[in-house]
């Protein structure tokens, strides 16, 4: 029996015409993709070059020619209108109103700040009076003196008629302590802290604007090494808190942050 012939297609050479015309189609998407991208929106430029100048008083000038759009008008934009920025005006009367405070304390304690006994401060955190502990305690004790009343008092007057937030701070020497009442320096100024609110309470001063806050001896203004700066490092601090404006800034969370860490 006579076997059955097989007959090959010829070769088509002309199949690469159907890889070269998917290319070509490609290859004009990724041109018309890539020019719509660099199209220059006229509206958009301006509200950003107008929003540059107005925030930085300054003019900017573009690299290259932006087409002009017949009929197009100037686009008025405030970069600041919808957000709350510190302006300089409500942080110039906080700064004078503080500044008032730190001068009625001055005068009510004067005998004590001639003394060395009594230091005011002013900084951007608001007005710090820092009391030297013979003045207010025994040593190791956390029971105001007969004497400490009359200095406490004067400040309560002044902070009686204002309505600022205050945090009183107790803070030790590096001297270690350990008695039946205070087992460290932490419970010592904490309860030191603790005495001076509750006189100021006692005085007037709403109960709802005070912090007591023990530092113990983490925070020296002086070197433990002597007994000048021991005796310096035992201290009341009463920070009248400043309220300054400031902007409101939400702070996004990345899922993925965790991931990146090493």
């Amino acid at each position: 029996m006579a076997r059955k012939k097989y007959f090959e297609e010829p070769d088509n050479h002309d199949r690469w015409l159907v890889s070269y015309a998917d290319f070509m189609t490609l290859l004009f998407a990724f041109f018309v993709v890539m020019y719509a991208i660099s199209s220059v929106n006229e509206g958009k430029y301006r509200v950003l070059s107008n929003s540059l100048t107005g925030a930085f008083g300054k003019t900017f000038t573009s690299v290259g020619k932006i087409p002009e759009v017949p009929g197009a008008q100037p686009v008025a934009f405030d970069p600041l209108s919808s957000v709350k920025v510190r302006s300089g005006e409500p942080l110039r009367k906080e700064r004078e109103k503080m500044r008032g405070i730190a001068k009625d304390i001055l005068v009510v304690l004067e005998p004590l700040v001639r003394e060395g006994k009594v230091r005011v401060t002013q900084t951007s955190r608001g007005v710090t009076i820092e009391i030297n502990a013979s003045v207010l305690f025994a040593p190791g004790e956390a029971k105001l003196n007969d004497d400490s009343n009359q200095a406490l008092k004067a400040i309560a007057s002044v902070l009686v008629a204002d309505n600022h937030a205050i945090q009183v701070e107790g803070h030790t020497d590096n001297l270690p302590i350990s008695n039946p009442i205070f087992p460290s320096n932490w419970e010592l100024s904490a309860v030191r802290a603790s005495t001076v609110v509750r006189l100021f309470t006692e005085s007037g001063v709403s109960e709802d604007r005070m912090t007591a806050v023990g530092q113990g001896p983490k925070l020296p203004v002086s070197s433990n090494e002597t007994v000048e700066g021991r005796a310096r490092n035992r201290r009341v601090a009463v920070t009248i808190l400043a309220i300054l404006p400031e902007p409101i800034v939400e702070v996004p969370i990345s899922i993925d942050a965790d991931k990146k860490r090493p």
